[in-house]
């Protein structure tokens, strides 16, 4: 089979078709997730969209709707490509994109405005079988102010795009043989008899751009994942569009928090940094790739396979 012919290739493709459709807008030259006040930047981000297509101005978006755009562009590509490696990965897989805001404040007489703010983001988190003993902390927390402000916000979780399996049944775990019954595997979270909840397989982070402020809001998403977790850790992932390879490796690099950074468009972005001759982010980018700690947005739906 040839290159142009690979699924994930056209799914890469159609990937960038809504993202120039949705998201991407050449604003006065300058493109919408670049830093315009930022050379290099501006002249990464300009060299990326040539060479997947972008020429048409156009006015660009408020941050909140782009990125909210990215998420969705994000997990339809997700859903394209990972629901398609069940010789892979078998299982009752669901692509879910979470964490939408409503613009309205839910009511509630609780005495923490934390709460107030934060119960429906924790009660999506908590649907899955690692997390769901958080709607207990977050109910304490509510009827205790003191014991919220000891709690601070570290329990609450808000992954932009969650991909999670549907547990199993007997028939299915004793398909080829009888393997568990009413004696045995009786903790098991993937069985269903057991009555848990679906399994968190990973959460997906979307960072149209990277600043300093966002950079450390992955990074505790990411910690709050592992610290609250009750059971295995799902895949913790970022996915961005983020031109500047320095800011890029103010994610990518450090310690296991995070998986690995996902770039929409990363052999187009390393072959624009040659072509413009920046030496050190050209470095940078190298390092990054070579220590696997950056990834094409096509090598994702791999390794969430693993």
């Amino acid at each position: 089979m040839s290159s142009i012919e690979a699924h994930f290739l056209l799914a890469r493709q159609k990937f960038h078709e809504l993202l120039k459709e949705k998201v991407l807008r050449l604003d006065q030259g300058v493109l919408s997730n670049a830093d315009k006040g930022n050379k290099a930047s501006k002249a990464i981000a300009l060299g990326i969209a040539k060479r997947i297509g972008l020429e048409q101005p156009g006015e660009k978006l408020k941050g909140q709707t782009a990125g909210n755009e990215f998420e969705i562009a994000t997990a339809l590509f997700i859903r394209d490509t990972f629901l398609k490696l069940g010789h892979l990965r078998p299982g009752d897989w669901t692509v879910r994109k979470i964490g939408e805001k409503s613009g309205k404040k839910k009511k509630t007489k609780s005495k923490t405005a934390l709460v107030q703010k934060d119960f429906e983001e924790l009660i999506k988190i908590a649907q899955f079988e690692q997390y769901k003993h958080l709607i207990a902390i977050a109910k304490a927390a509510d009827q205790n102010p003191e014991l919220a402000a000891s709690l601070g916000s570290d329990y609450i979780i808000k992954p932009d795009i969650v991909i999670f399996r549907g547990l199993v049944t007997d028939d299915e775990i004793n398909k080829s043989a009888v393997l568990v019954n009413d004696q045995v595997s009786l903790l098991a979270s993937i069985r269903k008899q057991n009555g848990g909840s679906p399994l968190l397989h990973a959460s997906v982070s979307c960072k149209l751009t990277i600043r300093s402020d966002r950079s450390q809001n992955s990074r505790s998403e990411a910690l709050n994942l592992i610290r609250n977790r009750r059971g295995n850790l799902p895949h913790v992932v970022v996915v961005t569009a983020e031109p500047l390879p320095s800011r890029l490796a103010s994610v990518a690099l450090g310690g296991g928090d995070i998986d690995c950074v996902y770039h929409f468009a990363l052999d187009e972005l390393r072959e624009v940094v040659k072509e413009l001759g920046l030496g050190d982010s050209d470095e940078a980018l190298n390092i990054m790739v070579n220590g696997k700690r950056l990834k094409d947005i096509s090598d994702l739906p791999l390794d969430l396979a693993v």
